[in-house]
Formats: C-alpha cells, structure tokens, sequence
C-alpha cells in the first residue's frame, strides 16, 4: 500500500508559477513510476507527465512541453511538478499517482494509487 499526498496548489495569474509536491509513504521500498494527471470541471482526467524509477525517464503532454518539469528526490518517494507560464486553460484538480514498476504509463487505469488532488486555478 502506497499513500500519496499533493501540496502546492493554489490561485495565480496567468503566465505565473507553482510547484506542486506529492509525497508518498508505506510501501517505497519497491521500485514505482509517478505520474501527474488533471481534471478539469465537465472533462475527462488527463495525464500532465510522467516520471519513471530512473530520474530522467520523462514524459510531458504537448499541452505542457517546455513550460511544466516533473523531477523527484534523491529518495525518490517526493515527485514535484514546476509549473511556469500557467494558462487558464491549466485550471484543473491536479492528481498525483504512482505505479509499480520502473517505467512511466500515459494511461491514468495503469496506475495503482492515487492522491486525493490539489486544486490549481489560473486567473486571466
């Protein structure tokens, strides 16, 4: 059992910045890929990127390429999602999601636990 828990989100401009955490605990031992996704009001969950065991395995929708970074820590039980040049269309509940194995998934039915999301709203 993995519990993952998201910080971070909030209120901004357009064109500003947030960083969003999401920790896990229980069971880390094991080796898992972290993935973010969103959802925003009347659409269907999205994936936002991916991380894999290996650091540097990454993945980004078009929608975020070169503006958003996911990375996670040393310990790698903390993944983070830098967000710049936030857009109106980026409102969303965003959700943290972590998958046993070492290699990242697009698809959010492949991930084994989920956080309970952290609210991003971009004001224009």
């Amino acid at each position: 059992q993995v519990t993952l828990v998201e910080s971070g989100g909030g209120l901004v401009q357009a064109g500003g910045s947030l960083r969003l955490s999401c920790a896990a605990s229980g069971r880390t031992s094991s080796s898992f890929a972290m993935g973010w996704f969103r959802q925003a009001p009347g659409k269907e969950r999205e994936f936002v990127a991916a991380i894999g065991w290996v650091a540097y395995s990454t993945y980004y929708a078009d929608s975020v390429k070169g503006r958003f970074t996911i990375s996670r820590d040393n310990a790698k039980t903390t993944v983070y999602l830098q967000m710049n040049i936030l857009k109106p269309e980026d409102t969303a509940i965003y959700y943290c999601a972590a998958k046993y194995g070492s290699r990242w998934s697009l698809k959010h039915g492949e991930y084994d636990y989920w956080g309970q999301g952290t609210q991003v709203t971009v004001s224009s």
